[in-house]
């Protein structure tokens, strides 16, 4: 099939396009040329940029177009425009931050869509992430109105080659070893996605044509808090050889430790139950997850590969002050 990808060279984009030429397809990556831009040489890419300049698209035809960095509904909307019907099938990368908050655990694809005051916002942020996206996906569905539409909403995006070191971050903070202290409630809700079994449902759908709205969560059934860095630890970690320390929320909260402090963790917030999201219509439609445990181990030499090291490069984790403060309350 002839496919193009809005992006193609991060993340989601790469591991995508690595499926599409694992299947065969002729691919066309529209990108500005500033990430990993001597990835694929082997397909074609066409530079511009999708808030000022899709020029480029003016001309092509493509059996399918994947979308994976739609933040503001303008974008889409822009595609829709230059693209009219010479863009196949359109399936759009959203997250399930679009829903309206608080979500049953349990719930379904048909849960309320979030919105915003203002829907022309040009900032993307904790506040904000949740109703562009749901606005992108409404503009989906207007500027693409006689296409294929597949929208696709993951929980956390995980795997080799993240940018956010999110998930890699606990990786290899566990693969330290030694005592650290963990962030309650045990029991939230914890799904993930691996980005490679994201990109892989993802060619299905628009191989197949296939539209509709789908949770893309792994595992079927919810892991906890608890159960995610149990498994890091007895993934990659020899036995015995670290320690966690559960810390109540209150009790962080006490010393300025908040959501963003620790990554994945989302504390006592009604926006836990997003992570409890029902998947079987993707699993219906052809998903097929790894173990956890190949995710974890996977991430992990990837990030042995490219040298990250925890905090390094980000600002999770706590600081020194917080860790001396929760060790003498905990005393």
């Amino acid at each position: 099939m002839r496919i193009l990808v809005i992006g193609g060279t991060q993340f989601i984009g790469r591991h995508v396009t690595e499926e599409l030429l694992r299947r065969g397809d002729e691919v066309t990556l529209f990108h500005r040329g500033k990430t990993n831009p001597e990835l694929f040489p082997e397909v074609t890419h066409v530079l511009g940029d999708r808030n000022s300049d899709l020029g480029g698209l003016a001309v092509g035809e493509w059996d399918a177009t994947i979308d994976t960095s739609a933040y503001f509904p303008r974008q889409v909307r822009a595609l829709g425009a230059a693209l009219g019907k010479r863009g196949g099938t359109y399936l759009q990368v959203s997250s399930i931050a679009a829903y309206a908050g608080p979500v049953a655990p349990g719930y379904t694809e048909d849960a309320p869509l979030g919105d915003l005051v203002n829907p022309d916002v040009e900032e993307v942020t904790a506040t904000t992430y949740g109703g562009l996206k749901a606005l992108c996906e409404r503009a989906a569905k207007e500027s693409f109105p006689e296409a294929p539409l597949a929208i696709v909403r993951p929980t956390y995006v995980v795997g080799p080659y993240d940018p956010t070191y999110r998930f890699t971050w606990w990786v290899e903070t566990i693969a330290r070893g030694g005592t650290l202290l963990v962030p309650g409630p045990m029991d939230n809700p914890f799904q993930v996605i691996d980005v490679r079994d994201l990109a892989e449902f993802m060619v299905t759908l628009v191989h197949t044509q296939t539209a509709g709205v789908y949770h893309t969560v792994s595992p079927l059934t919810p892991l906890d808090f608890a159960g995610f860095l149990t498994s890091v630890r007895d993934t990659i970690v020899p036995e015995g050889g670290v320690e966690f320390v559960w810390v109540e929320p209150t009790l962080l909260n006490e010393v300025g430790v908040n959501e963003q402090v620790f990554p994945l963790w989302e504390g006592l917030s009604p926006e836990r139950w997003k992570s409890a999201a029902a998947p079987d219509r993707a699993y219906r439609a052809g998903l097929k997850t790894r173990s956890l445990a190949a995710t974890i181990a996977d991430t992990h030499a990837w990030a042995l590969q490219a040298g990250y090291v925890p905090s390094s490069t980000e600002s999770f984790g706590l600081s020194a002050l917080q860790y001396q403060q929760l060790r003498a309350r905990l005393a």
